[in-house]
């Protein structure tokens, strides 16, 4: 059995949430987690559109060509995804948002 992880093995990822949060406290507040699955990564995701995202990409200085754009779920979500190194830690910056239904021809009048 593999030994758990202590707080302080953690302290990379959690001083990068401090950081950020001194800096950039007056960005839109995302879901911020931190795993001992992955200790260096500090994760930041919105889950109710693309805006926080857009902002923060925009704060940290990282170019929209870096971001990977990619639809799941049968096409029904698209999520944007990047990961970039944020004081010591891995970076990665997660958002997901419901893609419209396509409009159909029911309803309309044919002829």
């Amino acid at each position: 059995m593999a030994v758990p992880l202590t707080l302080d093995e953690l302290a990379v990822p959690l001083r990068a949430v401090r950081l950020l949060a001194a800096d950039f406290g007056h960005l839109p507040a995302p879901c911020v987690h931190v795993s001992t699955i992955y200790p260096n990564q500090l994760e930041l995701s919105f889950h109710d559109g693309l805006d926080g995202f857009e902002a923060w990409r925009d704060a940290l200085g990282i170019a929209p060509d870096a971001v990977d754009c990619r639809e799941q779920g049968g096409g029904r979500t698209r999520a944007l995804s990047l990961t970039t190194d944020c004081a010591g830690a891995q970076l990665r910056l997660v958002a997901y948002r419901d893609v419209p239904a396509p409009a159909t021809a029911a309803g309309r009048g044919t002829r």
